[in-house]
């Protein structure tokens, strides 16, 4: 039975946009001590692509850059890098450096810099970078977050209410179930149960579903028989994820934020423009195809070239895109 190749980086991407107070708070705690979080951070994750463009980053890796101020009224810079694909790269310290210099450059205070590894190698923990010649010096180091460390907290993490907890377990039976269909079917439906156990709100249960199915791809029929064994376990706590009338448009939504992520990495701003065509998508085996595609399409121009031409609204009318679409049980 083949299984569909694994997705990491855009459920890490929509979690840390949606937790980013929880991903500081389990990973970096002393950072997120000295955060005041009585004030909104300002995101500016478009900004990393004026100084770490595309070329530079590639899949496999999730960035945000956020404007935060600190308990004493002094605003401050974090960035946070998190390398999410299962390999060896010899220039990581040299590459956080440069962001950090660079960011320093354009904002006149240096950044804080964070990385998490969600690699599955031991031996791989780059933590700065370091150079000299002639006398010349220059030492920069930064915190790292290594999922592997985790691996032997499950308990821990089952039970942990910060949702982050519940990602990072995810992952690591994502990898640890890597050509082992049965035993990741096993742990998704687990995984998925356990969301219901912590207290969270309906909303934060509906996220996390989310992100643990999207990164613990199964094939076909295994995906089947786990989305049916949820919804009986649903019906058994009387605690439904949605109604069955609500099932294909759950399905497609879900689709549809997944080709709005893989845009959005893979061709940045100019990727989202073609939302509104995607949105006007029904049919959902359309949308599937077209998510695989993002992936290894040349250029932006190839993956429009799929889609079907853009409609011109009547007078007063918006799309879905510009309404805004909710998603079942979430908010507005």
């Amino acid at each position: 039975m083949d299984e569909p190749a694994s997705e990491f980086d855009a459920p890490w991407k929509e979690v840390l946009d949606w937790y980013f107070e929880q991903f500081l708070g389990f990973f970096f705690p002393a950072a997120h001590d000295g955060i005041d979080w009585t004030r909104l951070p300002d995101y500016a994750d478009k900004e990393l692509q004026k100084i770490a463009p595309e070329a530079e980053t590639g899949r496999g890796t999730v960035d945000k850059l956020a404007k935060v101020w600190r308990r004493d009224g002094v605003e401050t810079w974090v960035f946070v890098h998190v390398e999410v694909q299962s390999q060896h790269d010899t220039s990581f310290g040299r590459r956080m450096y440069t962001y950090n210099h660079r960011l320093e450059d354009r904002y006149g205070r240096m950044p804080v810099t964070l990385a998490v590894l969600g690699d599955d190698s031991p031996a791989w923990r780059p933590t700065g970078y370091a150079a000299s010649l002639w006398g010349c010096e220059v030492g920069f180091t930064f915190p790292v977050a290594k999922l592997l460390d985790y691996k032997d907290r499950e308990a821990t993490l089952e039970t942990d209410p910060n949702p982050f907890a519940a990602l990072v377990l995810a992952h690591l039976k994502t990898l640890q179930t890597r050509g082992d269909v049965p035993s990741r079917q096993d742990w998704k439906l687990r995984l998925v149960k356990g969301l219901y156990d912590r207290g969270w709100e309906q909303e934060m249960v509906l996220k996390l579903f989310r992100a643990i199915d999207w990164m613990m791809t199964l094939p076909a029929a295994p995906q089947a028989a786990f989305e049916s064994d949820i919804l009986q376990y649903e019906e058994g706590k009387k605690m439904p994820f949605i109604s069955p009338a609500e099932q294909n448009w759950w399905n497609r939504g879900r689709l549809q934020g997944r080709i709005e992520v893989g845009l959005e990495m893979r061709f940045g701003a100019a990727g989202l423009e073609l939302l509104p065509r995607v949105h006007a998508i029904r049919d959902q085996a359309v949308l599937e195809a077209f998510l695989l595609v993002i992936k290894t399409a040349p250029t932006l121009d190839a993956l429009r070239a799929l889609l079907p031409p853009e409609t011109t609204l009547p007078a007063g009318r918006t799309s879905a895109t510009e309404a805004g679409t909710a998603q079942p049980g979430s908010t507005t």
